[in-house]
């Protein structure tokens, strides 16, 4: 789990942070995103210098408050949430990262080096998020 505070109201953090056709400008890795219908999307990600697509599905969509989404194809599957809270009278946000990973068959083995290679490059991902939702003015 991993916090962050945007100098941003949560409307305006929620509707960009959980839109995956924002995700390649604030999250390292992602190359891509393609809208498959309104809750399933195809995310091509660079991981150990080869690209991957990955069909994920959001699971929860509760604005401006909850947001989760899964992989649900691949041999390593992400899931992930993200909680914005207000904070100081609704001008700031508070959110909230959760991320973990499941190997199927040829990913499992690779379940530790894949946690580990999130737990460095994540948070880079969210200052991202944040630096870009503060210059917006």
């Amino acid at each position: 789990m991993s916090t962050i505070e945007i100098a941003r109201p949560p409307q305006e953090v929620f509707a960009f942070a959980t839109d995956p056709r924002h995700f390649a400008e604030w999250q390292r890795d992602v190359v891509n995103v393609r809208m498959l219908g309104d809750s399933q999307f195809a995310t091509t990600r660079r991981f150990a210098g080869a690209k991957r697509t990955l069909t994920q599905e959001i699971t929860r969509n509760d604005p401006p408050h909850s947001w989760a989404a899964r992989a649900i194809d691949g041999p390593i599957r992400a899931s992930a949430t993200i909680t914005v809270e207000p904070i100081e009278d609704g001008t700031r946000s508070r959110v909230i990262f959760t991320l973990d990973f499941e190997g199927h068959g040829s990913g499992a083995p690779l379940i530790p080096l894949v946690r580990r290679q999130a737990e460095k490059g994540a948070p880079t991902s969210y200052r991202n998020l944040e630096q870009l939702l503060e210059n917006r003015r």
